[in-house]
C-alpha cells in the first residue's frame, strides 16, 4: 500500500517521518520531494485551446442584454429611438460587466489566493503494508498534512 500526502514545509513534516520511522516504517520506504514553485503568473485570457474555467465575458452578455432591453424601453421616448439606444445599452453594458470581470481577475482572486496561505511544497510518499495503512494516515493527518490519499497496489 502506498499513502501520498502533502504538507507545507515545516517541523510538522519532519516531526511526522521522525514518527513514521519510530513506528517501524522504514527510512527507504518513505519518500520526500520539494514541489517547484509556479515561476509565472496565471494568463488572464483564455485560448482556443486552452480554457482555465474562468469566462471574461459571462457578466458583461448578462448586463448587456438588461441595458439593452432597458435603453430599448426608453429609446421609445427619446430622440433616437429604441434601436439605437438599444445598441448604446448592449454596448454599455457589456463594458461594464467587462470590467467587473477584469477587476475581479486581475486585482481580487490574486489577493484572495495569497491571503489563503496554506500551499502544497512537499509530497510525502509512504509505502507500507496493508495493516499500517490506518496508522500511518492517522500519523499524517495528526501532523497537519494538507492531503492524503491511499493507493492500494
Amino acid at each position: 500500500m502506498k499513502l501520498f500526502s502533502t504538507f507545507e514545509h515545516n517541523t510538522y513534516l519532519e516531526m511526522a517521518i521522525t514518527l513514521l520511522e519510530e513506528q517501524g516504517i522504514k527510512k527507504e520506504d518513505i519518500f520526500a520531494m520539494p514541489l517547484d514553485k509556479r515561476t509565472e503568473n496565471r494568463k488572464v485570457f483564455d485560448s482556443i485551446k486552452r480554457s482555465d474555467g474562468t469566462s471574461l465575458i459571462d457578466i458583461g452578455m448578462a448586463l448587456a442584454t438588461a441595458f439593452s432591453v432597458i435603453g430599448a424601453s426608453i429609446g421609445f421616448d427619446l430622440a433616437w429611438g429604441p434601436i439605437y439606444w438599444g445598441l448604446i445599452g448592449a454596448a454599455a453594458g457589456f463594458m461594464i460587466g467587462f470590467m467587473i470581470r477584469i477587476l475581479t481577475e486581475v486585482v481580487l482572486k490574486p489577493r484572495r489566493r495569497s491571503l489563503k496561505g496554506k500551499s502544497s511544497e512537499v509530497i510525502l510518499i509512504i509505502a507500507c503494508e496493508e495493516n499500517q495503512g490506518e496508522m500511518v494516515e492517522s500519523i499524517l493527518w495528526e501532523h497537519y498534512a494538507l492531503g492524503v490519499a491511499k493507493s492500494r497496489e
